[in-house]
């Protein structure tokens, strides 16, 4: 059957990977960092002798002081990121003086330019290119106006003249460039306090990368990188979102609502206390009701009761629950991809990931609301990497490795350039540092 034909929801094998131009491979030893609302997972690695990662060492925790990706409470963040890093450290038998970390803080999204420069007859060096790219930065003024930073240029395609798909112009002689460029920006403050959180565990950014993008780098094949795919990384206190087409990114946003807030509807409905509330989740969840599901009883503890007070609930009442958030959560994203006009690039596919895509019934529900076929990922193998780290709750972190690997790095990288020096995260750590001086 041919692909386009199938039915929403139906899987189809995954085609093989195809190897994937990396550009600017990280040596030595190396660190990444995936901070979010529900866990803290640090990997340390290096890049072996055939060009794929291995990993050193790894550590995760419970999260603590971050909420919908950004950080509230520096203590308590601080706290957790060092236990996940002491664990890495400790494993790997080094010691991180910083880290590639995923960026979920600040509602980051993306944001078109699209930009003609004058050549005048001449060859394009490399320089016009990174000039361009730095004019799109300093368009993007609503985003200057609500205080937010530039964090990925991504440059989706160059016309030379009036020849169009052009990968790379520099050397082709012409009039004038085109450029179509994808930013991508998250909130100043909230960067600064991640920067923050980060010295405080004397640490640095060493790179921010999108999360939901890094999550795509682990998830796809290239296939669906260039064909158009929605990536859906649905995590504990987010759900964002990554559109491939012909292998970049040409949207991202965020949505602030995960997993976490099914727990709180459980936990509010049921009168349960959050952790009998996210174990129900876990263990019963489910999006689909069964005509067995009313004749299967819970027990569910209550909230501030003594222990043997304990309430018996249908099944059922437990999907009740849980489907109408997740469809909220899947029209949401419907609607921010309607609103941003990538509704033909991100193609017939849909792949989710996370540790909320994990409940029963979820991959259905997707094909539904969204109309579109939808897998379920798992992370492409690490070697190294522990057995429990290798599902799908864990693409992104397996995501910063392959970014850390040069996979899915731009081919020209404006963030180097001066517009960045010293960069507003250095500029932030170094403040902080001085005043805790």
């Amino acid at each position: 059957m041919n692909q386009l034909t199938r039915l929403p929801g139906t899987l189809d094998p995954a085609p093989p990977a195809i190897h994937r131009r990396r550009r600017n491979p990280r040596s030595g030893s190396f660190g990444v960092l995936d901070i979010g609302s529900s866990k803290i997972v640090c990997m340390i690695a290096r890049i072996e002798g055939d060009g794929e990662p291995r990993v050193l060492g790894f550590g995760w925790q419970r999260s603590r002081g971050v909420k919908a990706g950004s950080i509230t409470d520096l203590e308590e963040a601080e706290r957790a990121i060092r236990a996940a890093v002491g664990q890495a450290e400790d494993m790997a038998d080094t010691q991180l003086a910083g880290a590639i970390v995923n960026l979920s803080c600040g509602q980051p999204e993306s944001r078109i330019q699209n930009l003609q420069w004058l050549i005048g007859g001449r060859a394009v060096t490399e320089a016009d290119l990174r000039a361009v790219l730095l004019e799109a930065r300093r368009r993007n003024i609503n985003a200057e106006a609500m205080e937010r930073e530039a964090v990925h240029t991504f440059p989706l395609g160059f016309s030379v003249d009036t020849t169009g798909g052009v990968e790379d112009p520099r050397g082709m002689i012409c009039e004038t460039i085109g450029a179509r460029v994808n930013i991508l920006d998250a909130g100043s403050a909230a960067l600064r306090n991640l920067a923050a959180g980060l010295a405080r565990c004397d640490m640095d950014v060493q790179e921010l990368v999108s999360a939901p993008y890094a999550a795509g780098l682990a998830t796809l094949v290239e296939d669906e990188k260039q064909l158009g795919c929605t990536v859906i990384d649905m995590g504990g206190g987010t759900t964002s979102l990554a559109v491939f087409q012909e292998g970049q990114l040409v949207h991202a946003a965020q949505i602030p609502i995960g997993g976490i807030r099914v727990t709180s509807d459980l936990a509010q409905c049921l009168s349960a206390p959050m952790a009998d509330a996210e174990h129900i989740k876990v263990k019963y969840g489910s999006v689909h009701e069964a005509p067995q599901d009313e004749k299967e009883w819970l027990h569910v503890p209550q909230m501030g009761e003594e222990a043997d007070q304990i309430a018996r609930v249908p099944r059922a009442m437990v999907v009740r629950i849980i489907r109408p958030r997740l469809e909220e959560t899947f029209e949401l994203v419907r609607a921010r991809l309607e609103a941003a006009g990538v509704t033909h690039e991100m193609g017939r596919r849909v792949v989710l990931c996370g540790g909320a895509s994990q409940l029963v019934g979820v991959r259905e529900l997707a094909a539904q609301v969204l109309d579109r076929q939808v897998r379920l990922a798992r992370p492409h193998q690490v070697r190294g990497l522990p057995e429990i780290a290798s599902g799908p709750a864990f693409a992104t972190a397996c995501g910063l490795l392959a970014w850390a690997n040069g996979e899915g790095k731009p081919l020209f990288d404006p963030g180097a350039g001066a517009d960045r020096a010293p960069g507003m995260l250095s500029r932030a750590v170094q403040w902080f540092r001085e005043r805790m001086a």
